[in-house]
């Protein structure tokens, strides 16, 4: 009885495992350079599990200054690209990120599909 109900609880678990969704990282890394624009990142993610899709290292290996910012919650786009944003924006960095900043009343975010990998 004991091994029947050890069976049940496991395949209960294995079917909420596989119909979770994908764990969103609440923040990334982008690259900026001296003027705010964003240059490619190269981040390396978790082999083990296709569903996180948090990063384990990023680095500019192109240029710029690493950079954590916060992924845009569902329904909230990022500013828009524009000189006078990619000024302020460089500006605004503190410690290395731009977690909590806004510009214009809107939050510093990027996309959920906008950060790169490999």
């Amino acid at each position: 009885m004991k091994a029947v109900i050890a069976l049940a609880a496991a395949t209960a678990l294995w079917a909420a495992v596989a119909s979770a969704a994908p764990i969103e990282p609440a923040t990334t890394t982008i690259c900026l350079d001296v003027g705010g624009r964003v240059r490619p990142a190269t981040c390396h993610y978790q082999t083990a599990s296709r569903l996180d899709k948090r990063e384990d290292i990023c680095q500019c290996l192109k240029g710029g200054q690493e950079v954590k910012v916060d992924v845009c919650p569902t329904g909230v786009k990022p500013p828009a690209e524009s000189a006078a944003y990619e000024r302020e924006r460089y500006a605004a960095i503190q410690h290395g990120s731009l977690s909590g900043q806004s510009w214009r009343g809107r939050p510093i975010c990027v996309s959920p599909h906008e950060y790169s990998g490999g």
